[in-house]
């Protein structure tokens, strides 16, 4: 699966100029822990929620996003895989990747966007049948109990 399936396209953005506590309130009342920085069509850093907490309250009233942000954000094409996505989030530890698509943001795919989605998928029936055939059968295995239960004398 490619992230241009998984990524969420209403993406909160931000300038480098804007006041820090105005994006603090944004992402409040948005419900979102990122914001991506932009400089006209271009992705420059991102801001997290954990960024403008470290600042606090006195240090969010006197910055700016830019002064704050992660520079530089690593992003991804909307025909990256899901997997490689993983990968470059937990190799760099950044809770969001923008999806950028010939130089313009399209979308953003964030851990909890990829949580989410393993977590549909750990319960459909082919993952699950995968899952307890790669297992090994044991007495404690969820299998395992079924056939202890199964073969049991009454």
């Amino acid at each position: 699966m490619r992230i241009g399936e998984l990524m969420t396209e209403d993406v909160l953005t931000a300038t480098a100029a804007e006041r820090a506590d105005d994006a603090w309130h944004r992402m409040r009342k948005g419900r979102v822990n990122h914001l991506v920085v932009m400089d006209g069509e271009a992705v420059v850093g991102v801001i997290s929620t954990q960024d403008l907490s470290a600042a606090g309250a006195a240090g969010r009233g006197k910055k700016t996003v830019g002064e704050l942000m992660t520079r530089g954000a690593v992003s991804a094409s909307p025909t990256t895989l899901v997997r490689r996505a993983a990968l470059l989030m937990r190799g760099r530890s950044i809770g969001c990747l923008p999806v950028v698509d010939n130089g313009r943001l399209i979308g953003v795919v964030t851990v909890e966007d990829l949580l989410d989605w393993i977590n549909g998928h750990r319960d459909s029936t082919r993952l699950q049948g995968q899952w307890e055939r790669s297992q090994p059968r044991s007495r404690w295995s969820h299998a395992g109990r079924q056939r202890e239960q199964h073969n049991a004398p009454h």
